[in-house]
């Protein structure tokens, strides 16, 4: 297989998104608009008609270029509507014309030397009443409050309420890369690639919300946000319990994104995710760049 290095200015981007579209694992990490965002003037490696394409996320620090993952971008590696072998992988990998790397791979992309990470997902294939019997004891029992706090979930718009509510209610990373994060949410709505849920209280106001990545066969969680009402009564439950009820036996994932954090983990298991791993790789990650990247 013949692979070019393209900069990203001899990216073909209509070719580009056209194959990410169709290509295994429906993923929208990889979509130019989505990368425009997290990694400004990224590269590729592409093969012939983009038959196989791999971004390239390249940073440059102290006139060093490098590639890193870039924020709120779970997956990348070598995306293609054909199944990826462990030899295209690493032919991909021998490639990357940088000397220094860190990136996490698809789970499409099989390796033997990589880091393996966890990623927790849930099938929505069957419908609500089938899933639901895959709830822990503690995950209803967490419904049923929310229930009981008459808690209600809708969809929202992209508007200054979900603006405001994120802004004042997001962690300190959230709040820290909040320009992004909204240029993500603003960018994939304009797509019709991304839906906001909301949970409000008997008031009407908002106690937490959360957005999901769409594309044809994967919801991704992300941006879960709630205030302190929303936390003692056990919003996000109730939010996904409602997506699922939703989603079942129409899309074919609910994807939870991680978590290497034990107390997340649990809270995405008590659905009955299980868990569909995916492996980072890196090379000569020089002591300076550690924990700047």
């Amino acid at each position: 297989m013949q692979l070019l290095y393209l900069k990203n200015k001899d990216i073909d981007y209509k070719l580009w998104d056209e194959k990410i579209e169709v290509s295994l694992g429906h993923f929208p990490y990889a979509k130019s608009w989505f990368l425009d965002i997290v990694s400004p003037g990224w590269e590729a490696i592409v093969s012939e008609n983009y038959e196989y394409v791999m971004p390239l996320p390249v940073k440059r620090k102290f006139g060093l270029a490098y590639l890193v993952q870039p924020l709120f971008t779970q997956q990348l590696g070598v995306f293609s509507a054909n199944i990826i072998d462990e030899y295209t992988v690493n032919e991909f990998i021998s490639k990357i014309p940088y000397y220094s790397y860190q990136l996490n791979l698809n789970n499409t992309n099989p390796i033997q030397t990589g880091i393996l990470l966890p990623n927790y997902v849930l099938s929505l294939q069957k419908s609500f009443d089938e899933i639901s019997k895959l709830f822990t004891k503690n995950t209803i029992r967490n419904i049923e409050k929310a229930i009981k706090a008459q808690l209600t979930v809708s969809k929202l718009d992209f508007d200054n309420e979900i603006r405001h509510f994120i802004s004042e209610n997001a962690n300190e990373s959230y709040k820290y890369n909040l320009p992004m994060i909204f240029a993500l949410i603003e960018k994939a709505c304009e797509h019709d690639a991304m839906e906001i849920w909301g949970v409000r209280n008997p008031k009407g106001e908002l106690v937490a919300s959360a957005c999901f990545h769409k594309t044809k066969k994967r919801l991704i969680y992300v941006f879960p946000v709630s205030n302190n009402e929303g936390r003692s009564n056990s919003a996000m439950f109730i939010l996904l319990n409602n997506i699922i009820d939703i989603y079942s036996g129409n899309y074919q994932l609910l994807d939870f994104e991680g978590s290497q954090v034990d107390s997340i983990a649990r809270f995405y298991k008590g659905f009955g995710a299980i868990d569909k791993p995916y492996y980072m790789v890196k090379k000569n990650r020089p002591d300076f760049l550690i924990g700047k990247l």
